[in-house]
């Protein structure tokens, strides 16, 4: 017999949801305007390239920047409309089945795994911290956390009751977790890029 489902209607996560989604798609949006910017005129100056080791636009131009063959913001775009979505939904009293949990839940990886590929490209290949690349990841990696926890606390993936009630105390360590993992890239950062040097 499937296990109870609980935390039908998480609304902390609703909001965060949609405040993820807001931010992230304000990023992707961003970026897109900076990419059609530069296929206008590849010399065009962007607002996003504050220097040599801050800026968007080597990232854009890069076969990172299109791995799918199309600039990657048009993800961002795309993606960021789902947890907007989902919020909203929950807000309004929407109970989504196990399936459509799982379902997202399986974007949320794809996300995190590009996120993390995408920042040892920009740290270990392209030597550079793209301004709303990095906006991006701050809101991916907060979500990616918070969503799979709410999983296994509302039982939508099958546990036992000791491992929902750990998932439970664990949502609210979801802050420190975000903190520490972006202490962990900044760390990375430094050390290879030295960006606290470029700045004096």
């Amino acid at each position: 017999m499937p296990q109870q489902q609980t935390h039908t209607r998480p609304t902390v996560l609703a909001i965060w949801l949609i405040i993820a989604g807001v931010i992230g798609w304000i990023a992707a949006f961003a970026l897109t305007m900076d990419r059609f910017a530069l296929l206008k005129n590849p010399d065009a100056v962007l607002g996003c390239n504050l220097s040599v080791l801050v800026q968007c636009g080597k990232n854009l131009e890069s076969w990172q920047g299109s791995v799918f063959g199309f600039p990657n913001p048009i993800l961002g775009l795309a993606g960021w409309v789902a947890p907007i979505v989902v919020g909203v939904a929950i807000l309004a009293g929407a109970r989504f089945a196990r399936w459509f949990w799982l379902l997202f839940e399986l974007g949320m990886l794809f996300a995190i795994g590009f996120v993390i590929w995408l920042i040892s490209q920009s740290i270990f290949d392209l030597n550079t911290l793209c301004p709303w690349c990095m906006l991006t990841w701050s809101v991916t990696i907060p979500t990616f956390y918070a969503v799979t926890i709410h999983l296994f606390r509302a039982g939508i993936v099958p546990a036992s009751a000791g491992v929902r009630r750990g998932a439970e105390r664990l949502m609210s360590w979801v802050p420190l977790m975000t903190v520490v993992t972006y202490a962990i890239i900044a760390i990375i950062a430094q050390l290879r890029l030295d960006v606290l040097g470029s700045l004096f």
